[in-house]
């Protein structure tokens, strides 16, 4: 049970931008440094989207331009157009992280577009980078089991995407449960069909906790043999446009889920905890992992 899990911190970005309380660049680069320091080697610190649709992302260029380059910590910028591309090019991201959605009700809703328009946006940035050069490109699909908007989302909706994205050369696809509304069971037969789609690349994979089905899904993820996954420190997070959005799953939970089975992660958990409990405060909330409630164990 030595297995290496690598978790993706998304905290300084999906865990900040539905925060009624922005934080500032330094407040935003004291949590993406002590993140660090407790073990995150992949983090999502910057969004790269308009600021003045969603405000707790400004920012985004300073950050970078503080953040000093070292071959241990991988910076992801999150795109969602070709704007975002070339901001995320210039302000010199370690990744680029292109989103697309699977529906449209939700494409239109959070980026103005299409699934088919973001598809294309994908393959025109995908082409610039192979001719321009650029950070790597990996693709999130969102709301892959479910659209507030538009209601279920089929395993064929997200296998046509995973199927183009890696045509494309995209060498790593998330899997994202935006609204948090799958459960584990349909969470194995989507990676399945996600695997036999795209056999060659490798699958991420991103869970909100919506309705309490976080940890479990992303147990069935690691036993359907996905090694990458996504979690927030302290549980935050949300979409400003998925209505009732909540937190994804908690970084120390899942650390102290695998970390207890005897998997590593390469995180310290006490340190988590404490930072996902400092955050919460700055933020006027509540922590809403449980950890930072219960604490580890043995304490």
């Amino acid at each position: 049970m030595s297995r290496f899990i690598q978790i993706v911190e998304v905290g300084p970005r999906d865990g900040l931008q539905n925060e009624k309380l922005s934080l500032s660049v330094d407040e935003k680069l004291d949590l993406i440094r002590k993140l660090e320091a407790a073990g995150a080697r992949r983090t999502e610190v910057v969004s790269f989207v308009n600021p003045n649709r969603v405000p707790q992302m400004a920012g985004a260029e300073e950050i970078m331009t503080a953040l000093s380059a070292d071959l241990e910590h991988a910076r992801i910028g999150l795109v969602l157009n070709m704007r975002g591309w070339e901001r995320c090019v210039a302000a010199q991201c370690d990744e680029a992280n292109v989103v697309v959605c699977a529906s449209d009700g939700f494409g239109l809703a959070n980026q103005g577009a299409t699934v088919r328009q973001q598809i294309d946006a994908l393959a025109a940035i995908a082409e610039r980078q192979a001719v321009e050069g650029g950070p790597p490109i990996t693709a999130t699909i969102s709301v892959a089991f479910g659209c507030p908007f538009d209601g279920e989302v089929s395993e064929d909706q997200v296998v046509a995407i995973v199927r183009e994205a890696a045509a494309l050369g995209v060498a790593e696809i998330a899997i994202a449960d935006t609204i948090g509304v799958a459960d584990p069971w349909t969470v194995r037969k989507r990676i399945e069909a996600a695997r036999a789609a795209a056999p060659d690349t490798r699958l991420r994979m991103h869970f909100h906790d919506t309705r309490n089905t976080g940890l479990a899904n992303a147990y069935a993820s690691v036993e359907a043999g996905v090694d990458v996954l996504d979690a927030s420190v302290g549980g935050l997070g949300g979409c400003p446009f998925a209505p009732n959005a909540t937190g994804n799953i908690g970084t120390e939970d899942l650390v102290y889920m695998l970390e207890r089975a005897g998997f590593e992660t390469g995180y310290d958990l006490a340190a988590l905890i404490e930072i996902g409990r400092e955050i919460s405060a700055k933020l006027g909330k509540a922590p809403a992992s449980s950890l930072a409630r219960a604490g580890g164990f043995p304490a």
